[in-house]
C-alpha cells in the first residue's frame, strides 16, 4: 500500500506496541470487516479489511517480528486474503478468525 491509512502508526507508533497489541489491533479490524460483511455492507467490510492488511504489513515489517513470528505472519496474510478475496481454500470461518484474534486481544488486555 502506498498511501498509509494509519499515518501515525506507520510513522513509527506501531513499532512501539507489543506483538500482542499489534495482533489485537489487527484483530479489531478483522472483526469489523467480518461484522460489516455479515450485515451485507460489503464496502465498509472491504475498507476494514484494507486497514487490517495495512496493520498486518506493518507488523511484518517490524524488525522484532523477523524471527519465528515471521512465518506465522506471512501465513496469516495468505489465509486472510484467501478468506476475504479468494476461494477460502483453507476453509476459514468468521468464528475461526474471531477465536484466533480473540486470544491475542485477551492476552494484550491481560498484559501478557
Amino acid at each position: 500500500m502506498s498511501a498509509h491509512i494509519h499515518k501515525q502508526l506507520a510513522a513509527g507508533r506501531w513499532f512501539e506496541l507489543s506483538f500482542l497489541e499489534q495482533m489485537a489491533n489487527i484483530g479489531s479490524e478483522v472483526e469489523r470487516a467480518l461484522d460489516w460483511k455479515n450485515r451485507g455492507r460489503v464496502n465498509f467490510g472491504e475498507k476494514a479489511f484494507e486497514r487490517a492488511l495495512e496493520l498486518l504489513e506493518l507488523t511484518i515489517a517490524d524488525k522484532r517480528n523477523r524471527g519465528s513470528r515471521l512465518r506465522e505472519l506471512l501465513r496469516l496474510e495468505e489465509t486472510l486474503l484467501d478468506y476475504f478475496y479468494s476461494d477460502n481454500t483453507y476453509s476459514s470461518s468468521a468464528k475461526s478468525w474471531s477465536d484466533y484474534f480473540g486470544a491475542f486481544a485477551f492476552a494484550a488486555r491481560s498484559g501478557r
